[in-house]
């Protein structure tokens, strides 16, 4: 049967009318055919409400004595009786009688879905769990009554019945919604006006919020990924500067045009950090963002432009406001277009507003980058402080008239050398440095800065433009070196990471584990349904100013992430490890299912096995059997009395064969159900191994008795003899002629020990589980000895008294069957 739908009334308050709008659907559905029942609804008094139940089928409703006092309730038993189309189930949230089939009326609603019963209920916002917090500082009272979130998310439609808080209030005013003598009390505390508005805002958001989320779930599922502008989203890209806060009010003003706009701002940062900005300016706008009812985002890249439209299209906004640039013209005309030029070539569907601000034309030196770190750049500083003195020094002692062109070539060098060590800032300075040195000790006149000659002063020109040019393409292939580095990382890291998952086993810590190594991060855990799945943390104590942040894992996880910022690209290698972390959990889902039908698997094995060996086992004494009695009883034999005796033998022995094995499937089948009765108690040892002997009719040659002195175990007496006269039966049934198995007992600490020990042809070590498996003789085809139920029963049997029983090696060849037990108090026997 198909599960019912649920649709509930959503209120801000009592008496905006859920329960009219609940009755007035009912009878809709009654005039349109459905078969309709009221299964509980409460009117509170009110006529008009009453009037609407009139022509409803109403159910009778369970009394409930509790303390004293009668309390009438939903009677499920009879709604699931009478089993209509659509139940009327008024207050979701109402919290049932002592003595009900459950706590709550959604857990009876729930029921009536799984038969199948479509159900009209009502809630107030009040009531949601997670708002009671919320809802309790605005009205100051506490919500006993409440519904868990997911219940009502779960509901298959959502409606709210709105009605503007003066109109509430004028309804309570004319005794609509309490009796008269409650009216007074009513307006001046819970109905006042600020909180009417208030809750109304809280339940118009909560349902928003639930719109949006099953929006964003339908284009999930559709695979729609291009933006809908259901609702305004606008961001404000921040640099830091003072302009920001021109930005977010001129996006505010844009949120505010829109109805329900949402604000974002974002600020991206290199690396290295907020070089060249003042962080009480960002602080200010932060402050400002969060004032004007929006939120604060901070991502850290290189790559500004795809940084920003890789933000946006991640909170799917529609609208981005940037500043106009401070470039001037002409580095404008030299740079591109620049940021803004770049954003709007990315932006695709996203709108992009440019905004003049004061600080736009204003000249700043552009940012050179950081490819090289800050040590190489103090190495190309210390080339130049010491090769250029060192350089002039050398060519001072050779300086001829003719040997201008080479000392040129030689400073040119230095400066290449100092380009390819530290980057483009120890170049200029190393070939500003060289110039000044060429003129002042080689170009003539001689250690002067006057230059005679303008071919001379055309070529110092060239030499640094030359330095220059070369400090730009090193610094851009060192950026791309890092870039390389950092996709290969990328690489080996989703390698890695897919391995991971491919190769199974606990791949859940070990790809908690892999994050946290590949980001640097103190610590990530990895949560599910609120309960801790695997966490990763480094042995180091976190930082105070570490950043913790979250991800959302499939439909109940989540991951948390503390240490240091992730930029734009660490997220998108992120999503790889949330996508494979949410198949690691689901290939355990996966496999926790197919732990649970194993149980069913190998009962089913368990059962065609034991048809198949009782199949045989079964016929051959029964035949035997049937024969003997058949030919004792025939009157057309005459028998003598040693063939009568014979025949009786044989009777009497494939009877017992009989009784044994059906005692052995028996005890199969109560230790498979698990309800094998053991009855514990000390128990000598020497006892146990006498009554074994004596029931299997040993001689004293046919059996070495090597019994230590040791403690009583604790034990059932029955099953322990069993136990050693299976074992002692397989000894001696593979024990050589001559070589009598041994039985032997020890103690370790407080554990018993009986060894029971054959040299015969043993057992490979791989194969040493199988003889504990039931209907298994390690292909031996002699079926005179059962159908292999011995060894099974035995384990079973010493488990079932809280010991283990283990095959071992016998020195020399042959197999030791191991029996531990618990010692129990008292002395050696």
């Amino acid at each position: 049967m198909a599960r019912g739908r649920l649709r509930v009334l959503l209120g801000a308050a009592p008496g905006v009318g859920k329960t009219f709008t609940m009755l007035e659907e009912g009878r809709r559905l009654q005039r349109e055919g459905r078969d309709v029942v009221v299964a509980i609804v409460e009117t509170h008094g009110r006529a008009a409400t009453s009037a609407l139940v009139e022509g409803l089928e109403v159910l009778p409703r369970r009394s409930v004595d509790h303390r004293g006092v009668a309390l009438d309730d939903l009677d499920l038993d009879a709604v699931l009786a009478r089993l209509p189309e659509v139940a009327l189930v008024d207050e979701l949230a109402h919290t049932n009688a002592p003595g009900s089939p459950h706590a709550k009326r959604w857990q009876d609603v729930d029921a009536l879905l799984e038969a199948g019963i479509d159900v009209l209920s009502t809630v107030n916002i009040q009531h949601i769990e997670s708002l009671g917090d919320v809802v309790q500082g605005i009205t100051g009272i506490a919500q006993r009554e409440t519904i868990p979130d997911d219940v009502l998310r779960s509901a298959d439609q959502v409606e709210l019945v709105d009605l503007a808080p003066q109109a509430l209030r004028d309804r309570l005013s004319e005794g609509l919604v309490y009796p008269a003598a409650r009216v007074d009390a009513a307006l001046s505390n819970y109905f006042r006006l600020g909180n009417l508005t208030a809750l109304r805002e809280i339940a118009l958001l909560w349902l928003a919020d639930e719109v949006d989320s099953a929006l964003k779930r339908y284009r999930e599922e559709q695979g729609i990924t291009a933006p809908w502008e259901a609702r305004e989203r606008i961001v404000v890209a921040l640099t830091g500067g003072p302009e920001g806060e021109t930005l977010l009010r001129r996006a505010a003003r844009i949120a505010a045009r829109s109805s329900g706009g949402q604000l974002y701002a974002v600020h991206v940062t290199s690396p290295e950090g907020l070089a060249a900005r003042d962080p009480e300016i960002l602080a200010a706008q932060r402050a400002l963002i969060e004032k004007l009812g929006g939120s604060f985002h901070q991502v850290v890249s290189d790559a500004i432009p795809q940084a920003l439209v890789q933000f946006a299209q991640s909170v799917e906004a529609t609208q981005l406001v940037i500043g106009v640039s401070r470039r001037s013209r002409i580095e404008a005309f030299f740079g591109g277009a620049g940021t803004s030029g770049a954003v709007i070539r990315l932006a695709g569907d996203i709108d992009v507003h440019i905004v003049s601000h004061a600080e736009a034309g204003r000249r700043r030196l552009p940012s050179l980058g950081a490819a090289l770190s800050w040590k190489r750049r103090l190495a190309g500083f210390a080339v130049t402080l010491v090769g250029l003195p060192l350089l002039t020094w050398v060519l001072a002692l050779v300086r001829s008239e003719e040997s201008i062109t080479s000392d040129v070539l030689l400073f040119q060098l230095l400066v290449v050398v100092v380009a390819l060590v530290g980057g483009i800032w120890p170049a200029v300075v190393a070939a500003v440095g060289a110039g000044v040195l060429l003129d002042f000790f080689f170009v003539y006149p001689l250690f002067t800065v006057t230059i005679s000659d303008p071919l001379h002063l055309l070529a110092l020109v060239v030499f640094v433009i030359v330095a220059v040019l070369v400090s730009v393409v090193v610094d851009q292939a060192a950026r791309r070196a890092r870039a390389a580095a950092r996709s290969a990382a990328e690489a080996e890291v989703l390698v890695a990471v897919a391995g991971g998952v491919l190769r199974g086993g606990d791949a859940v810590q070990s790809l908690v584990t892999r994050l946290r190594e590949s980001f640097g991060m103190t610590s990530v855990l990895l949560r599910q349904d609120g309960e801790l799945v695997a966490a990763a943390r480094d042995a180091e104590v976190a930082a105070d100013d570490d950043q913790e942040s979250t991800m959302p894992l499939g439909r109940s996880g989540s991951l948390y992430l503390r240490g240091r910022p992730l930029t734009s690209s660490d997220r998108r290698i992120l999503g790889a490890f949330v996508s494979q972390l949410d198949a690691a959990l689901e290939q355990g889902r996966l496999r926790a299912e197919a732990e649970g039908v194993r149980p069913l698997a190998e009962a089913d094995r368990l059962r065609s096995a034991l048809l198949a060996a009782v199949g045989h086992d079964l016929r051959r004494p029964l035949a035997a059997a049937t024969a003997a009695v058949t030919t004792l009883g025939s009157p057309d034999l005459t028998l003598g009395a040693a063939d009568r005796a014979e025949l009786l033998a044989t009777a009497e022995e494939s009877l017992a064969s009989l009784s044994v094995l059906v005692t052995d499937l028996l005890d199969v089948s109560r230790l498979q159900a698990g309800v094998l009765g053991v009855s514990l108690a000390d128990t000598g040892l020497d006892g146990v191994v006498s009554g074994a002997i004596d029931e299997l009719g040993l001689a004293p040659g046919e059996l070495t008795l090597d019994l230590a002195p040791v403690r009583d175990v604790r034990a059932d007496p029955v099953l322990l003899q069993r136990v050693v006269v299976n074992l002692l039966s397989n000894a001696l049934r593979f024990s050589p002629d001559g070589e009598p198995p041994l039985v032997a007992t020890s103690e370790h600490g407080d554990r018993v020990q009986v060894r029971v020990v054959d040299t015969g042809p043993g057992i490979p070590e791989e194969r040493r589980e199988d003889v504990f498996v039931p209907f298994q003789r390690l292909g031996d085809t002699d079926n005179t000895v059962g159908v292999g139920l011995g060894l099974a029963l035995s384990k079973g049997f010493v488990e079932a008294m809280g010991g283990t029983l283990d095959a071992d090696d016998t020195p020399g060849g042959g197999l030791t069957m191991v029996v531990e037990l618990t010692a129990a108090g008292g002395e050696p026997s």
